[in-house]
Order: C-alpha cells, then structure tokens, then sequence
C-alpha cells in the first residue's frame, strides 16, 4: 500500500486478507447501513455504526459528538482491529462516514489507517467481488490511547483559530436553508470549503496538487492555524482527510454548528 491516506480498490483487492476492513456505510437523515453491509460489502468486512460507534449521545457537543475512549475501544476490538495490523475503512457517502472513523482511529494511536478512495460504488465499478450476509471476525486487540494523536479546538478556542473551515454546503454555510440545525448561518470568520470541493466527477479525492490550490484559495497554507467544522463534526473529517492528502495540518471542532448553537450567547453569521 501507498503512503497517504487514500487506497484504490486494486491496491485493497491486493492486500485482502492482510488488513483489517471497516465498512461504515451511513447516511445522514438516512437509515443505518448495516442492512446495506447484510446485502454486499467488501470480503472480510466488519460493520460499524456511525452512530453508536463513532459517536456519544446528542447534546451540549452537538449531534455526533466523539465517542467516549473506552466504548470507540470495544467497537474497533469488537470489529477486529489490531495495533499491528493495517486498517482500510470506506463507505458509500463519498467517504465522508470513513473519514470519520479515519480520523477517530488515528486520534486514538493507530498510526497505519487508510480510507477506500470512491467507496463500495468504486470496489464495485472496478470488478471486485463482494460477500453477503453478517460477518464473523476474530475481535482485535486494539487499545485507544488516552494521550489524543490529533489536534482539537473547541468551542472556546475556535474563534482565535486563523483559518476556520465549514465544510458543509455554501446554502447551509450562508444561512439560506438549515435543513438539520434549529439556527442557521456559520461560526463567525469562518470560510466555506465544501466537502463536494475535494472530490473529482467520478467522486475520488482531486490530486494533492489539485486539494492544495482549493485550500490556499480560502487561506489554509500552511501559514496558521487551521481547524475544520461542519454540522455534527463528521464531513468537516472529510475535509481534514483532503487536507491530509495535500500535506495540510489541521485541527478539528468536534462540536462544529450543532455544538456552537447550544449555547445562545455565541455569535453567529450569516451570508
């Protein structure tokens, strides 16, 4: 397997049986995807659940905040992860549930995590074969540490924060709609890199060249700090993931606008 972040279906089909794999198929507003796993996923897959997996119960640290060590510890063992062994994970949302458990992975010491660049779709388009019903997999040994690998600002840091990326759509980020959040707009100062930005038009991750002109387009390079938010502070991974692959260093706000809006007297903007 290749250095960065990302792994093509070939490069996965080649190293089968040698790494670990996560599918993390999810939606948002969507049903969970675990019926989707049932149906088809990549052979020796382990299911896991966005929300019960990767997340904690809603509340003050928005929609999806991160899981506590010790559960996100048993969900990886109870999927078969191991400290010595590679992990792949891939979804069907453009790998924005993937990124997620990329980053949590990471964030909790496993230093060899890659994301299946185009998802189930691409292991599908390009001929590979898939497994039906519930998986069956040797639980793994992995343990969460407890010293964070990866950089986090909240809330009250975010505003000193020199370039502070929403990664949700431009009408959600301006305010025009909120489909999901009781308030609109956007944390003030912010700038808006969609996570559609990072993709090309077969939905792969654009070239490091290509991710590192969209990001020093709205000042991310490598000049400050930089941290990413989105609604519930799962695509604003994605967007740390794009970053990752164009040698950007970036912090995430887990709470992102769902956690910033539980508490009234911060500031908000619009447009």
């Amino acid at each position: 397997m290749g250095d960065g972040p990302l792994i093509s279906p070939d490069e996965l089909a080649a190293v089968l049986g040698q790494v670990t794999v996560i599918d993390v198929r999810y939606q948002l507003g969507g049903p969970p995807g675990r019926e989707s796993f049932a149906t088809g996923h990549v052979p020796g897959a382990a299911y896991v659940d966005m929300d019960h997996d990767l997340a904690s119960a809603p509340g003050s640290g928005g929609r999806h905040p991160l899981p506590e060590r010790e559960s996100f510890q048993e969900a990886m063992q109870r999927a078969g992860v191991r400290s010595d062994r590679p992990v792949v994970v891939y979804d069907d949302w453009q790998g924005r549930a993937a990124a997620r458990a990329w980053w949590l992975l990471r964030h909790h010491g496993h230093d060899d995590v890659r994301v299946l660049d185009g998802g189930w779709s691409a292991w599908l388009e390009e001929g590979h074969p898939a497994e039906s019903g519930e998986s069956s997999v040797e639980p793994g040994d992995f343990t969460a540490s407890a010293e964070p690998h990866s950089r986090i600002v909240e809330a009250d840091g975010v505003l000193a924060v020199d370039v502070l990326i929403d990664a949700r759509a431009p009408d959600r980020f301006r305010g025009d709609s909120e489909p999901v959040d009781p308030v609109a707009g956007h944390i003030p100062g912010a700038v808006n890199v969609p996570s559609t930005d990072n993709l090309d038009e077969r939905g792969r991750f654009r070239s490091a060249e290509e991710l590192r002109a969209t990001y020093a387009r709205v000042g991310a390079d490598g000049a400050g700090s930089v941290a990413a938010y989105c609604g519930s502070g799962v695509t604003a991974t994605h967007d740390l993931l794009a970053m990752q692959v164009a040698g950007i260093d970036a912090a995430l706000y887990p709470g992102s606008w769902s956690g910033w809006i539980t508490e009234p007297s911060r500031p908000v903007e619009r447009g």
